[in-house]
């Protein structure tokens, strides 16, 4: 039990998460199951059996899912080729890594569709060498959004990798490299399944941080490529539909909180394997 002392320390942060966070999302569930037939779940069943708000919500899973398998595939290499670095070079590295996470979403976004546009970098670079006769439309699509979005998150799964690598001992490399075992083989082998509490926890912030996003998915894909958090926006402040408004927004803490609790549950599991192997 809590001394008093650390009782009352604690206190303010307990009012303001129950007051800012707790007391509204309770109010934000409770709305959803107000209806008018005497069917608690008539909102959503009227989302789920919608076609176009289903292809919202598979669409928003799958590029959120392949955003993350991308930033797993990219960020943890990069991450272990960091750890290796002496100070200057890797202090160096980690600076152009965090930068662009202190430049503004919106930003970042415009310099896309400078690159992506018909008359951005990629397709005068194509035309100009004969390889294509008419501009690509890579804006306003499905790739574009993923493009972005994992430029707005690998280095949200890389610096969460790199601490984790750093306290991989340099012996267990050497010893596998004197098994006779490739620098490859090392990697996929040792570094990889010592390093799956960090790729789990980079895994939830690259897969909520997506889930969640609005800017890069509306500045990208537009209205033609909606994503939950653009279709929430939209019922919102173009249709004035608050009641869809809120059951997206419940959809989108559940799916945060499931891929949560899962991932979690996968952590788990994976450390009490090593640990019984160590054992």
């Amino acid at each position: 039990m809590l001394k008093p002392s650390r009782t009352m320390a604690i206190l303010p942060t307990l009012l303001l998460v129950l007051v800012f966070l707790l007391i509204p999302l309770t109010m934000l569930f409770v709305t959803t199951f107000i209806t008018g037939t005497g069917d608690p779940l008539e909102f959503y069943h009227s989302f789920f059996e919608s076609s176009y708000s289903l292809n919202v919500f598979w669409r928003t899973i799958y590029i959120a899912l392949t955003v993350t398998v991308i930033c797993i595939v990219l960020g943890v290499p990069t991450a272990y080729f960091i750890s290796g670095l002496d100070g200057r070079w890797k202090n160096m590295m980690m600076v152009i890594t965090i930068f662009p996470l202190l430049t503004n979403s919106v930003v970042r976004s415009f310099a896309w569709i400078n690159i992506l546009g018909q008359n951005g970098v990629i397709n005068q670079l194509l035309l100009s060498l004969k390889i294509i006769d008419q501009p690509l439309s890579l804006l306003y699509t499905e790739f574009a959004i993923i493009i972005g979005s994992v430029y707005l998150f690998l280095p949200t799964m890389i610096t969460s990798m790199v601490g984790i690598m750093d306290n991989i001992d340099d012996e267990i490399v050497e010893a596998a490299s004197s098994l006779g075992l490739s620098q490859l083989q090392t990697f996929i082998k040792v570094v990889v399944p010592l390093s799956v509490s960090g790729i789990i926890v980079g895994s939830i912030l690259v897969y909520t941080g997506t889930l969640t996003a609005y800017t890069t998915p509306q500045l990208l894909g537009g209205n033609r490529n909606m994503v939950l958090a653009t279709y929430l926006r939209q019922s919102a402040m173009t249709l004035g539909d608050w009641q869809l408004a809120s059951v997206i927004a419940v959809i989108m803490v559940v799916i945060t909180v499931l891929v949560m609790w899962g991932l979690n549950k996968l952590a788990g599991r994976l450390d009490r394997r090593m640990y019984e192997g160590e054992s």
